[in-house]
């Protein structure tokens, strides 16, 4: 069964089993005439079978008129910053994230700079079933190469409030950096390096193969947990593909844990100016426990990048971000950016003048479990209604599934948009109860499966 995979950010499949040519051109195009004539800027995470995809999607872009800023190997939000700066009527980042050498993806934003809302996405795909029209040999768009992309992205990084870049450089921290050979080894080691940092690569090689499963998890760090303890330095980095996605390592070579890096950053901004948080309904206690510190109010969204963008302009907020390593800071890019996690990053363990250790462990401490229920042949929808109506007493969140809240500890139960499975996460203070509510809930669903 082919792979292809549709979603509200874009079109993701297997090279050869689902995301062809054919497909791209059909998806490209759509999109095209869904943005309208004028400059839609690409770039792409680096992986083997980025050229051909590019290749499909400039022919397809340039076939309906529109003119192609092609950035080259970049992360994705360099694409994000590059639509907005430069006046574009979209973007493509030609990735897919995570998710393994065979894979690519379509990732398509709007002309804010922003991954497309899910009413956007509705009305891109009603183009699909239009006929295309194609311009005439003299209406082809242009393709124009534009270095400064990334440079310009890094620059105004680099100029956020609240860095001192000077007393980041005198600190020079020894850093330990993955890449996983994707587009981080286009930039983030010289983002390091003008951060005066030390840095000792690893797969930082610009050949676009991985050499492990990308997705940075712990189980898929084992190498690079050791190369810390081997190298004694202060802070392990590692990024997805497409560097959207910051995972840090202490310097003992061990997860500071996704849950932490949304809330040390959220932590460190209103430390520096009070201000409303959107993070989404997945993600850890810990930001409300940082934002009451200061009297800031926090706002949860539906889980996706797209979900939590759209709450944080409605609200005005000032950060916000994800769990799974993902800081949003809009002052510079609308959208997941690593290289705005790594500067906060450094900038708060400076102020904080400890290590790593010693920050994670003065964030408040938590335990989040997550498991999924296979519900293959069933209809999720209508088991996430029968939890609805079997909590309803809870007065439970139902933006995306349900969450609910207790003293002790919350549940989220959703179903995946993906795969035929619902996920539970759990999220407590103590381990051992922790994996007794997971249990719990996990029993509670298969019982309706």
């Amino acid at each position: 069964m082919p792979t292809l995979m549709v979603s509200v950010s874009g079109i993701r499949g297997v090279i050869g089993d689902g995301l062809d040519p054919n497909t791209i051109i059909k998806y490209a195009s759509a999109y095209a005439a869904f943005c309208g004539k004028g400059k839609i800027v690409i770039g792409s995470d680096g992986r083997i079978s980025g050229g051909m995809v590019k290749h499909a999607v400039i022919s397809a872009l340039t076939a309906k008129g529109n003119d192609v800023v092609d950035i080259g190997v970049c992360p994705t939000p360099t694409v994000l910053y590059n639509v907005k700066k430069l006046n574009a009527v979209g973007g493509i980042q030609i990735s897919a994230s995570h998710n393994p050498n065979e894979w690519n993806a379509l990732k398509l934003l709007n002309n804010d700079g922003e991954f497309m809302t899910a009413a956007q996405n509705k009305e891109m795909l009603k183009f699909l079933d239009e006929p295309q029209k194609f311009e005439s040999w003299d209406n082809l768009g242009s393709v124009e190469f534009y270095e400064d992309g990334l440079k310009n992205h890094i620059s105004d990084v680099l100029k956020m409030k609240y860095i001192d870049l000077e007393a980041i450089k005198n600190r020079k921290f020894k850093v330990l950096l993955d890449c996983v050979n994707g587009a981080g080894s286009y930039s983030v080691p010289q983002f390091l390096k003008e951060l005066g940092c030390d840095v000792i690569k690893i797969n930082c090689e610009k050949t676009g193969v991985f050499p492990r499963l990308p997705e940075p998890i712990p189980e898929n760090l084992t190498e690079t947990m050791e190369a810390i303890k081997n190298n004694n330095v202060d802070i392990g980095i590692v990024v997805d593909p497409d560097v959207d996605r910051l995972v840090l390592l202490t310097e003992k070579g061990e997860p500071f844990g996704e849950e932490n890096t949304i809330t040390q950053a959220v932590k460190f901004i209103l430390s520096k100016e009070k201000g409303n948080v959107v993070i989404n309904l997945s993600t850890t206690r810990g930001v409300d426990d940082a934002a009451a510190e200061t009297g800031s109010k926090v706002f949860r969204s539906p889980v996706g990048e797209a979900n939590v963008v759209e709450k944080m302009k409605e609200v005005n907020a000032v950060i916000g971000g994800e769990g799974s390593g993902g800081v949003i800071y809009p002052a510079v890019v609308f959208g997941r950016d690593a290289l705005t996690g790594i500067v906060i990053m450094l900038q708060h363990l400076l102020e904080f003048g400890g290590t790593m250790s010693e920050l994670k462990d003065a964030l408040p401490q938590y335990f989040i479990l997550k498991d999924k229920i296979n519900v293959s042949g069933k209809d999720p929808d209508a088991i996430i209604e029968k939890l609805k109506e079997k909590f309803t007493e809870q007065n439970p969140n139902t933006d995306d599934g349900l969450r609910i809240d207790f003293d002790d500890h919350w549940v989220h139960l959703r179903k995946s948009n993906t795969e035929p499975i619902i996920r539970c996460i759990v999220e407590g203070k103590n381990l051992n109860e922790t994996q007794k509510y997971i249990d719990k809930y996990f029993a509670i669903v298969k019982e309706l499966v």
